[in-house]
């Protein structure tokens, strides 16, 4: 039970290979495919769950992850689909799925890759003035040579 005298359930979900390996292209990861999941949320994740982690069933060779069973419900989604709502929450997944994604990598192989001259300053530059110059309050997709 937690300290408010909820049930406290955890979940065990059985895992694959990544879908990124699947595709071929050389991606193999040779490590339990839980581990494999359990770092990439580890790493993902602003605030991880305390009880994350991985475990195999010997007998059959399956393996898994753990993690605390969460019942948080959105609401209906009549009230997500409202103008307002939606775009706040659609925001909101945006920003998270940024922050997420600014954590995974490797600053230092990130600095490496993009050089010293100014052409990756110069194309995110050139990106973020065509993107803001297209806006007319409708989400565009623009190409930036």
């Amino acid at each position: 039970m937690t300290d408010d005298s909820e049930p406290l359930f955890l979940q065990l979900k059985q895992v694959q290979r990544s879908a990124l390996e699947r595709l071929g292209g050389g991606l193999v990861y040779d490590g339990h495919q839980g581990r494999r999941v359990v770092e990439g949320q580890q790493m993902m994740q602003a605030a991880s769950d305390i009880f994350l982690g991985y475990t195999q069933d010997d007998s059959s060779g399956r393996q898994f992850y753990v993690r605390t069973l969460k019942n948080h419900k959105l609401g209906g989604i009549s009230e997500i689909s409202e103008v307002r709502a939606l775009s706040d929450y659609a925001r909101l997944c945006g920003r998270t799925l940024a922050r997420a994604h600014a954590r995974s990598g490797d600053p230092a192989a990130i600095a490496d890759y993009m050089g010293k001259s100014e052409v990756m300053d110069d194309a995110i530059a050139s990106f973020a003035m065509t993107y803001a110059a297209n806006q007319d309050g409708k989400l565009k997709l623009v190409a930036v040579s």
